[in-house]
């Protein structure tokens, strides 16, 4: 895998696709919660509770999308998620109320969960030998392109006005639309062939349906910087404004140096529960420095919010890994969508209750909810290898995930 750009082919084109989406989703994700709350003023609580709901309706979309990905073709399915995305993230500037921010935030959290549901098919198809390694590389890019964004979504919170605001928000919703036409640009997958056995097989594999469980509450770290940071940091921190970015940026540095060389090391699922198990207690470690950051010159409070950060980075790290590498090693590859679609419910959870659950634990309660958040971290990450030991079993124990209607013609996986 080069290490700047792919060869020119299907690899560039989803990479370039990717690098233009996460432009806007970097936006977003540095100042969406405050541009809801700051422009909208919208109570914290409430955008909270919105973020879950939308959370919760968008559970199964993936599961559904990904299984139409596989059946119907993954490059249209993926484009059209993407142009939803872009029509609900401009709907955000006619969100003036509560219930108008939950319409327009279930349409765009939906999308996205379909989205990278559909996207698993032409990752594994274009991928190579190892997807999982180009599943890294692309991490990679996104966090280039979310370092951009949040450049921008600094000089946003910076100036702090509603028309900046709302310019962020339609900046967003353009990135989302040149990415589909981006997409465009690859030739169409041939969708997998139909068969006799269950049409919703992942949800039946209940090791797997555990460990995207696990995957969930652990992808609530995602909520520590774009949500728990930069409120914590305005509300109980005399830190400046802008170390809002600078927090994301450092992260995005040290994935993006970092997240394919992780990958490269976590490539059986033994080695991946490891790094789940590592990453937890990284979590935690972060989650106690974040917190005394509290009632502490703005200059200390900058330097520890930043140590804290980076350990948070690596333990993201380690859990970025083990997903790419566990998601797919344990998925058959006639079912690819359906099966991500399904580990893809992990984010959802996090979607659904990360916001409420952080901003309930780390903003309301303070400091002692951070030390809860990382021991729930540091708990989950400990389970994980169990866990995969049962998934590898149950995979072991039934190689026919697909049958054939024709007993003789039977495929294994």
């Amino acid at each position: 895998m080069p290490h700047l750009l792919p060869d020119p082919g299907p690899q560039r084109t989803i990479a370039a696709s990717n690098f233009v989406y996460t432009v806007g989703s970097g936006l977003y994700l540095t100042a969406g919660v405050l541009y809801f709350t700051e422009a909208v003023h919208l109570p914290p609580p409430q955008v909270g509770l919105g973020l879950g709901i939308a959370g919760v309706l968008s559970l199964a979309v993936g599961i559904a999308v990904g299984h139409v990905a596989d059946r119907r073709g993954a490059r249209g399915v993926y484009t059209a998620t993407l142009v939803v995305q872009a029509l609900a993230t401009a709907g955000f500037v006619l969100a003036h109320s509560f219930w108008p921010f939950v319409v327009a935030v279930c349409a765009a959290t939906g999308a996205k969960g379909a989205g990278l549901a559909a996207r698993s098919p032409l990752i594994r198809h274009y991928g190579g030998d190892r997807p999982q390694e180009f599943r890294a590389y692309l991490r990679a890019v996104t966090n280039i392109g979310i370092s951009l964004g949040a450049v921008l979504a600094g000089w946003v919170v910076q100036v702090g006005t509603h028309s900046a605001y709302q310019l962020m928000v339609v900046g967003n919703a353009v990135a989302f639309a040149a990415s589909a036409l981006i997409v465009l640009r690859l030739r169409p997958v041939a969708p997998a062939p139909a068969t006799g056995g269950p049409r919703r097989i992942a949800l039946r594999d209940r090791p797997y349906l555990a460990l995207t469980v696990l995957d969930g509450i652990m992808a609530v770290q995602f909520k520590v910087l774009t949500i728990a940071v930069p409120l914590w940091l305005i509300a109980a921190t005399e830190a400046p404004r802008w170390l809002i970015s600078g927090t994301m940026l450092l992260n995005t540095v040290v994935v993006v140096t970092c997240q394919v060389r992780a990958s490269r090391s976590i490539d059986t699922p033994a080695a991946g529960a490891l790094a789940y198990r590592r990453s937890g207690f990284a979590f935690l470690l972060a989650c106690v420095l974040i917190s005394l950051t509290q009632g502490i010159p703005g200059w200390a409070a900058a330097a520890l919010l930043l140590a804290g950060v980076a350990v948070h980075t690596v333990g993201e790290l380690w859990h970025a890994a083990a997903g790419f590498e566990l998601s797919f090693a344990l998925a058959p590859k006639e079912a690819t969508g359906q099966y991500l679609g399904v580990f893809g419910l992990g984010v959802g959870l996090a979607e659904a209750a990360g916001p409420a659950l952080i901003i309930s634990l780390c903003i309301t309660w303070g400091r002692p909810g951070w030390y809860v958040m990382g021991a729930l971290f540091a708990l989950t990450g400990l389970l994980a290898p169990v866990t995969v030991r049962w998934a590898r079993r149950h995979r072991l124990a039934r190689p026919l995930m697909y049958e054939d209607p024709h007993p003789q013609s039977a495929a294994t996986v």
